[in-house]
């Protein structure tokens, strides 16, 4: 029963993997562990695929650090069949070694610096507006009690080129198995909603994209801990239209800074391809007023735009909702957010049959 009194069946299943090892050490590994939270009355034709970003599990839906109401069973309130996805070596879904690729911790500094106390430091221009973030004396930083039960969730995570190829098989048959849906993405997960739609165009309904992974092919800030994406959105290949070969690669040139406060994003350089299996998957960008990804979140939607896809970009501060850093749907005003993303589904799938 969530918060507000809505029966919820819920179930847990796994799907995808593979097994590998010798015959006499077989395991499984690839797998995504998935929990369905169904409503007693579904209101939507689609259900909502909610995938966690990096150093996170689907805890990040479930609730928020000081006790509050999370993005997934509000959304169960609002009539939405939810499955909470644990990314491929992570949280639920079973990391192999031998098997699945070395994993990297998340350093509190690091945790204070990107999400939780970003005001105090000078590493973008917007993060000077950061005021959402929850907790009491001496909030955002380790001791105090919502920033420790935060930090508490974090987990070891796996490399991303890695991660996006297991994503991209497992994500596919989570898909296959649960039908057309509407896939919800967050920060590193962001690049996992162009290729679930790339591999299941006629699956993906549309993609809300809450500060998704990039920005497109190079990151100039001095935040810079990836490599170049050479597939513009991904470490990892994309269907483009015409499609990209060893002969004829992408190529990218970097636009004109026209703001101090944003970075200069990379377009593709001539006649831009098109992603072809994204062409009729509806996309919103969402971005947070004091967020890192406020300064480069545009380069991904002109890159979409550019590509031939329907993308709309909210930025939270011009729909009144101030002060958000990038673990929005933890903060103060998350259930806020939640009703923008909401009413932006609700329009965009009007007339959408399942």
């Amino acid at each position: 029963m969530t918060a507000s009194g809505q029966v919820v069946a819920r179930t847990t299943f796994f799907v995808g993997g593979c097994y590998a090892g010798p015959p006499e050490a077989q395991v499984m590994h690839g797998q995504i562990f998935v929990e369905a939270l169904t409503p007693e009355r579904v209101l939507h034709p689609f259900p909502l695929v909610l995938i966690h970003g990096g150093a996170q599990t689907a805890n990040n839906w479930l609730t928020t650090p000081d006790g509050r109401q999370g993005w997934a069973d509000w959304f169960v309130d609002q009539g939405w069949v939810v499955y909470l996805v644990d990314q491929p070596a992570r949280g639920r879904s079973a990391w192999q070694p031998g098997l699945d690729g070395p994993l990297v911790p998340i350093p509190v500094h690091h945790v204070e610096r990107l999400f939780t106390a970003c005001a105090e430091y000078d590493d973008w221009p917007q993060g000077k507006l950061h005021t959402q973030w929850p907790g009491g004396e001496g909030k955002g930083h380790s001791g105090d009690p919502v920033f420790d039960q935060f930090y508490a969730s974090q987990v070891p995570w796996m490399g991303r080129i890695e991660t996006e190829s297991a994503v991209s098989r497992a994500g596919a048959a989570l898909l296959d198995r649960v039908g057309p849906a509407v896939v919800l993405v967050h920060s590193q997960a962001g690049a996992f909603g162009w290729l679930l739609a790339d591999a299941r165009p006629e699956l993906v309904k549309a993609i809300v994209a809450v500060e998704p992974f990039g920005p497109p092919f190079r990151d100039d800030s001095a935040l810079k801990n990836v490599p170049d994406r050479s597939w513009g959105l991904t470490l990892t290949p994309l269907t483009y239209d015409p499609p990209v070969t060893a002969d004829h690669p992408l190529e990218f040139e970097q636009q004109r800074r026209v703001d101090p406060t944003l970075q200069a994003g990379w377009l593709q350089k001539g006649r831009p391809r098109r992603l072809a299996n994204l062409r009729n998957v509806p996309v919103l960008v969402a971005t947070g007023e004091a967020s890192y990804h406020a300064a480069y979140d545009h380069c991904t939607v002109a890159y979409l735009v550019q590509a031939g896809v329907q993308v709309e970009h909210m930025r939270l501060a011009d729909r009144g909702v101030h002060g958000n850093g990038h673990m929005m749907m933890l903060e103060l005003n998350s259930l806020e957010i939640a009703a923008l993303l909401n009413a932006w589904l609700i329009r965009t799938l009007a007339g959408s049959d399942a």
